[in-house]
Protein backbone atom coordinates (compact mmCIF):
# COMPACT_ATOMS: atom_id res chain seq x y z
CA UNK A 1 0.00 0.00 0.00
CA UNK A 2 1.07 3.67 -0.68
CA UNK A 3 2.47 4.19 2.97
CA UNK A 4 4.25 0.80 3.72
CA UNK A 5 7.64 2.25 2.11
CA UNK A 6 7.82 5.67 4.19
CA UNK A 7 8.77 5.98 7.21
CA UNK A 8 8.63 9.36 9.41
CA UNK A 9 11.94 11.76 9.40
CA UNK A 10 12.86 15.31 9.38
CA UNK A 11 11.24 16.22 6.22
CA UNK A 12 8.41 13.70 6.52
CA UNK A 13 5.81 13.89 9.15
CA UNK A 14 3.90 10.34 9.31
CA UNK A 15 1.14 9.08 11.97
CA UNK A 16 -1.30 6.57 11.88
CA UNK A 17 -5.00 6.25 13.88
CA UNK A 18 -6.32 3.31 14.85
CA UNK A 19 -9.54 4.79 16.74
CA UNK A 20 -11.95 7.98 15.60
CA UNK A 21 -10.49 9.50 19.14
CA UNK A 22 -7.37 9.73 18.32
CA UNK A 23 -8.24 11.47 14.65
CA UNK A 24 -10.39 13.86 16.61
CA UNK A 25 -7.58 16.86 17.77
CA UNK A 26 -6.41 16.56 14.05
CA UNK A 27 -10.32 17.20 12.40
CA UNK A 28 -10.24 20.12 15.05
CA UNK A 29 -7.18 21.73 13.98
CA UNK A 30 -8.58 21.53 9.97
CA UNK A 31 -12.17 22.67 11.25
CA UNK A 32 -13.51 19.64 10.44
CA UNK A 33 -15.71 17.13 11.72
CA UNK A 34 -16.32 13.50 10.43
CA UNK A 35 -19.10 10.92 11.36
CA UNK A 36 -17.61 7.31 11.16
CA UNK A 37 -19.08 4.83 9.03
CA UNK A 38 -17.39 1.45 10.03
CA UNK A 39 -15.72 2.29 13.50
CA UNK A 40 -15.07 -1.87 14.25
CA UNK A 41 -12.88 -1.06 10.72
CA UNK A 42 -11.83 2.52 11.73
CA UNK A 43 -7.99 2.86 10.56
CA UNK A 44 -6.59 6.54 9.22
CA UNK A 45 -3.18 7.59 8.22
CA UNK A 46 -1.53 10.70 7.12
CA UNK A 47 1.94 11.86 5.73
CA UNK A 48 3.31 15.60 5.61
CA UNK A 49 5.77 16.82 3.44
CA UNK A 50 6.17 20.96 2.93
CA UNK A 51 8.14 22.48 0.09
CA UNK A 52 8.87 26.05 0.04
CA UNK A 53 5.49 27.21 -1.40
CA UNK A 54 3.66 24.84 -0.86
CA UNK A 55 2.76 21.69 1.35
CA UNK A 56 1.58 17.94 0.75
CA UNK A 57 -0.63 15.64 3.06
CA UNK A 58 -1.40 12.46 1.69
CA UNK A 59 -4.48 10.41 3.72
CA UNK A 60 -6.05 6.94 3.92
CA UNK A 61 -9.24 8.16 5.05
CA UNK A 62 -12.16 6.09 6.55
CA UNK A 63 -16.20 5.84 5.76
CA UNK A 64 -17.43 9.10 6.76
CA UNK A 65 -19.85 11.75 6.74
CA UNK A 66 -17.75 14.38 6.89
CA UNK A 67 -18.40 18.05 6.81
CA UNK A 68 -15.48 20.76 6.50
CA UNK A 69 -14.42 24.23 6.79
CA UNK A 70 -11.70 24.98 3.52
CA UNK A 71 -9.93 28.47 4.20
CA UNK A 72 -7.07 28.39 1.54
CA UNK A 73 -6.27 31.91 0.70
CA UNK A 74 -3.28 30.13 -2.10
CA UNK A 75 -5.49 27.44 -3.27
CA UNK A 76 -5.88 23.98 -2.55
CA UNK A 77 -5.88 20.55 -5.16
CA UNK A 78 -7.38 17.19 -3.93
CA UNK A 79 -6.67 14.42 -5.71
CA UNK A 80 -7.16 10.18 -5.81
CA UNK A 81 -3.87 8.37 -5.39
CA UNK A 82 -5.68 5.32 -6.47
CA UNK A 83 -8.23 4.23 -8.54
CA UNK A 84 -10.73 2.73 -6.48
CA UNK A 85 -11.72 6.21 -5.12
CA UNK A 86 -15.48 6.57 -4.43
CA UNK A 87 -16.76 9.92 -2.83
CA UNK A 88 -20.54 11.87 -2.91
CA UNK A 89 -19.73 15.62 -3.31
CA UNK A 90 -22.24 17.98 -2.82
CA UNK A 91 -24.07 15.81 -3.82
CA UNK A 92 -22.26 14.43 -7.07
CA UNK A 93 -20.98 10.94 -7.42
CA UNK A 94 -17.08 11.18 -7.93
CA UNK A 95 -14.64 8.63 -8.61
CA UNK A 96 -10.56 8.74 -9.34
CA UNK A 97 -11.39 10.58 -12.57
CA UNK A 98 -12.14 13.54 -10.92
CA UNK A 99 -10.08 16.14 -8.93
CA UNK A 100 -11.23 19.37 -6.70
CA UNK A 101 -9.76 22.57 -6.28
CA UNK A 102 -10.25 25.49 -4.35
CA UNK A 103 -8.50 29.00 -3.84
CA UNK A 104 -10.22 30.95 -1.11
CA UNK A 105 -13.41 29.90 1.62
CA UNK A 106 -15.79 27.21 1.41
CA UNK A 107 -18.35 25.15 3.21
CA UNK A 108 -17.82 21.21 2.07
CA UNK A 109 -19.98 18.19 2.65
CA UNK A 110 -18.54 15.07 1.50
CA UNK A 111 -19.69 11.02 2.25
CA UNK A 112 -16.88 8.51 1.71
CA UNK A 113 -18.72 5.26 1.81
CA UNK A 114 -14.88 3.66 1.74
CA UNK A 115 -11.58 4.03 2.67
CA UNK A 116 -9.97 6.02 0.47
CA UNK A 117 -6.49 7.30 -0.51
CA UNK A 118 -6.27 10.89 -1.18
CA UNK A 119 -3.44 14.05 -1.33
CA UNK A 120 -3.91 17.03 -0.82
CA UNK A 121 -1.71 20.01 -1.87
CA UNK A 122 -1.76 23.30 0.16
CA UNK A 123 -0.45 26.35 -1.64
CA UNK A 124 1.30 29.84 0.10
CA UNK A 125 -0.66 32.93 -0.94
CA UNK A 126 2.96 33.89 -2.00
CA UNK A 127 2.72 31.77 -5.03
CA UNK A 128 2.18 33.36 -8.40
CA UNK A 129 -1.60 32.87 -9.72
CA UNK A 130 -1.03 29.87 -12.94
CA UNK A 131 -4.46 30.51 -14.32
CA UNK A 132 -5.42 27.26 -12.17
CA UNK A 133 -8.78 28.54 -10.01
CA UNK A 134 -10.85 30.73 -12.02
CA UNK A 135 -13.55 31.16 -9.18
CA UNK A 136 -12.65 32.26 -5.51
CA UNK A 137 -14.88 31.00 -2.75
CA UNK A 138 -15.96 27.34 -4.48
CA UNK A 139 -14.48 24.31 -4.58
CA UNK A 140 -15.16 22.47 -7.96
CA UNK A 141 -14.30 18.92 -9.39
CA UNK A 142 -12.42 18.77 -12.68
CA UNK A 143 -12.30 16.22 -15.34
CA UNK A 144 -8.79 14.69 -14.71
CA UNK A 145 -6.37 14.26 -17.56
CA UNK A 146 -5.39 10.72 -17.28
CA UNK A 147 -2.11 10.80 -17.72
CA UNK A 148 -1.51 14.07 -16.25
CA UNK A 149 -3.08 12.36 -13.16
CA UNK A 150 -1.17 9.24 -13.32
CA UNK A 151 2.16 11.45 -13.60
CA UNK A 152 1.19 13.79 -10.79
CA UNK A 153 0.44 10.37 -8.38
CA UNK A 154 3.77 8.92 -8.97
CA UNK A 155 5.77 12.28 -8.72
CA UNK A 156 3.90 12.86 -5.30
CA UNK A 157 4.88 9.52 -4.37
CA UNK A 158 8.56 9.99 -5.21
CA UNK A 159 8.58 13.72 -3.14
CA UNK A 160 7.20 11.48 -0.18
CA UNK A 161 9.70 8.48 -0.65
CA UNK A 162 12.62 10.94 -0.87
CA UNK A 163 11.39 13.10 2.19
CA UNK A 164 11.27 9.42 3.89
CA UNK A 165 14.82 8.13 3.05
CA UNK A 166 16.83 11.28 2.32
CA UNK A 167 15.44 13.72 4.44
CA UNK A 168 18.31 16.28 3.89
CA UNK A 169 17.94 16.65 0.58
CA UNK A 170 14.82 18.79 1.61
CA UNK A 171 17.31 21.18 3.61
CA UNK A 172 18.91 22.77 0.40
CA UNK A 173 16.85 25.01 -1.06
CA UNK A 174 17.68 23.97 -4.98
CA UNK A 175 16.06 20.40 -4.37
CA UNK A 176 13.75 21.45 -2.72
CA UNK A 177 12.69 24.03 -5.42
CA UNK A 178 13.28 21.42 -7.53
CA UNK A 179 11.07 19.13 -6.32
CA UNK A 180 8.41 21.54 -6.25
CA UNK A 181 8.86 22.68 -10.06
CA UNK A 182 8.31 19.64 -10.80
CA UNK A 183 4.95 19.31 -8.78
CA UNK A 184 3.65 22.34 -10.24
CA UNK A 185 4.22 21.65 -13.54
CA UNK A 186 2.18 18.55 -13.38
CA UNK A 187 -0.49 20.30 -12.25
CA UNK A 188 -0.26 22.78 -15.01
CA UNK A 189 -1.07 19.55 -17.16
CA UNK A 190 -3.28 18.16 -14.80
CA UNK A 191 -5.34 21.71 -15.70
CA UNK A 192 -4.59 22.08 -19.11
CA UNK A 193 -7.81 20.57 -19.93
CA UNK A 194 -9.69 23.51 -18.21
CA UNK A 195 -7.19 25.89 -19.52
CA UNK A 196 -6.90 25.01 -23.22
CA UNK A 197 -10.66 25.42 -23.45
CA UNK A 198 -10.85 28.72 -22.16
CA UNK A 199 -11.68 31.01 -24.77
CA UNK A 200 -11.45 34.17 -23.25
CA UNK A 201 -7.79 34.60 -23.16
CA UNK A 202 -6.49 32.99 -26.86
CA UNK A 203 -2.81 32.66 -27.84
CA UNK A 204 -2.89 34.26 -30.56
CA UNK A 205 -0.09 32.61 -33.04
CA UNK A 206 2.59 35.27 -34.05
CA UNK A 207 2.29 35.95 -30.70
CA UNK A 208 3.01 32.39 -29.03
CA UNK A 209 6.15 32.16 -32.04
CA UNK A 210 7.73 35.45 -30.03
CA UNK A 211 6.98 33.69 -27.04
CA UNK A 212 8.44 30.97 -28.06
CA UNK A 213 11.79 32.51 -29.68
CA UNK A 214 12.16 34.30 -26.32
CA UNK A 215 12.32 31.27 -24.29
CA UNK A 216 14.64 30.17 -27.18
CA UNK A 217 17.11 32.64 -26.55
CA UNK A 218 16.80 32.57 -23.07
CA UNK A 219 17.62 28.80 -22.48
CA UNK A 220 20.52 30.10 -24.64
CA UNK A 221 21.93 32.65 -22.47
CA UNK A 222 21.51 30.75 -19.15
CA UNK A 223 22.25 27.13 -19.81
CA UNK A 224 23.20 26.20 -16.50
CA UNK A 225 20.75 27.83 -14.80
CA UNK A 226 17.52 26.37 -13.01
CA UNK A 227 14.59 27.94 -15.21
CA UNK A 228 11.58 27.89 -13.09
CA UNK A 229 7.93 28.67 -14.90
CA UNK A 230 6.81 31.48 -12.66
CA UNK A 231 10.52 33.34 -13.12
CA UNK A 232 10.51 33.14 -16.67
CA UNK A 233 7.08 34.49 -17.29
CA UNK A 234 7.82 37.33 -14.73
CA UNK A 235 10.41 38.10 -17.10
CA UNK A 236 8.34 38.01 -19.99
CA UNK A 237 5.73 39.94 -18.38
CA UNK A 238 2.83 37.16 -19.89
CA UNK A 239 0.84 34.90 -17.20
CA UNK A 240 2.07 31.56 -16.55
CA UNK A 241 -1.09 30.06 -18.63
CA UNK A 242 0.16 32.28 -21.75
CA UNK A 243 3.30 31.11 -21.94
CA UNK A 244 2.72 27.18 -21.35
CA UNK A 245 -0.06 27.87 -24.01
CA UNK A 246 2.08 29.73 -26.19
CA UNK A 247 4.58 26.41 -25.60
CA UNK A 248 1.82 23.40 -26.24
CA UNK A 249 0.44 25.56 -29.57
CA UNK A 250 4.19 26.32 -31.39
CA UNK A 251 5.73 22.91 -30.05
CA UNK A 252 2.83 20.64 -29.56
CA UNK A 253 4.64 19.80 -25.91
CA UNK A 254 4.52 21.52 -22.72
CA UNK A 255 7.11 24.02 -21.35
CA UNK A 256 8.81 21.71 -19.28
CA UNK A 257 9.38 19.12 -21.87
CA UNK A 258 10.29 21.27 -24.26
CA UNK A 259 13.24 23.13 -22.36
CA UNK A 260 14.20 19.80 -20.69
CA UNK A 261 14.23 18.67 -24.66
CA UNK A 262 16.15 21.36 -25.78
CA UNK A 263 18.71 21.03 -22.99
CA UNK A 264 19.04 17.42 -23.86
CA UNK A 265 20.08 17.66 -27.21
CA UNK A 266 22.63 20.67 -26.62
CA UNK A 267 24.25 17.98 -23.72
CA UNK A 268 24.20 15.16 -26.99
CA UNK A 269 25.91 17.37 -29.40
CA UNK A 270 28.73 17.85 -26.60
CA UNK A 271 28.99 14.96 -25.79
CA UNK A 272 29.75 13.60 -29.62
CA UNK A 273 32.11 16.11 -29.84
CA UNK A 274 34.15 13.93 -27.29
CA UNK A 275 37.41 15.74 -25.93
CA UNK A 276 38.47 15.25 -22.01
CA UNK A 277 34.78 16.17 -20.66
CA UNK A 278 32.70 13.76 -18.60
CA UNK A 279 29.26 12.87 -18.68
CA UNK A 280 28.80 15.00 -14.95
CA UNK A 281 30.29 18.14 -16.21
CA UNK A 282 28.82 17.89 -19.63
CA UNK A 283 25.18 17.74 -18.00
CA UNK A 284 25.95 20.41 -15.73
CA UNK A 285 26.74 22.57 -18.24
CA UNK A 286 23.27 22.44 -19.91
CA UNK A 287 21.51 22.62 -16.40
CA UNK A 288 20.97 19.27 -15.59
CA UNK A 289 22.11 19.38 -11.96
CA UNK A 290 20.29 16.25 -10.95
CA UNK A 291 22.41 13.47 -12.55
CA UNK A 292 20.23 10.28 -11.51
CA UNK A 293 17.19 12.18 -13.11
CA UNK A 294 19.27 13.25 -16.47
CA UNK A 295 20.51 9.91 -17.34
CA UNK A 296 17.27 8.36 -17.40
CA UNK A 297 15.44 11.76 -19.35
CA UNK A 298 18.72 11.01 -21.56
CA UNK A 299 17.92 7.04 -21.87
CA UNK A 300 14.09 7.85 -22.55
CA UNK A 301 15.49 10.07 -25.55
CA UNK A 302 17.90 8.86 -27.12
CA UNK A 303 17.27 5.32 -26.28
CA UNK A 304 21.35 4.89 -25.07
CA UNK A 305 23.65 5.68 -21.69
CA UNK A 306 24.91 9.49 -21.79
CA UNK A 307 28.73 7.50 -21.00
CA UNK A 308 28.20 5.04 -24.52
CA UNK A 309 27.31 9.09 -27.06
CA UNK A 310 30.09 10.14 -25.41
CA UNK A 311 32.69 7.37 -25.85
CA UNK A 312 31.21 7.11 -29.53
CA UNK A 313 32.28 10.97 -29.55
CA UNK A 314 35.60 9.88 -28.58
CA UNK A 315 36.06 7.36 -30.92
CA UNK A 316 34.70 9.37 -33.98
CA UNK A 317 35.18 12.96 -33.48
CA UNK A 318 31.88 13.33 -35.04
CA UNK A 319 31.69 17.24 -35.10
CA UNK A 320 28.19 18.66 -33.15
CA UNK A 321 25.63 20.23 -35.24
Amino acid sequence: MLFDNLAPSSALQLVGFSDIDAFRPIEAMEDARSIPLDIPNFAAARAVVSLPACRIIMTRSFARILDTAYRMPGGMVILSMTDDLRVNFKGLDLDARFFVALRGNDECHFVEPRTNHHAMIIFSPELRDRGWFDLADDLRAHVANRPALLHTRQLLLDILRTASVQPRLFETTEVAAHLQEGLLLALDDLFRIDAMSDRSAPVQGERAIKLVQRIDDYVATYPTAPIYTADLASEFGVSIRTLGGAVSRVRGMSLHQYIRLKRLWATRARLLKGGGITVATCARAHGFHHLGEFAAAYRATFHEAPSHTLARGRRSGIPAG
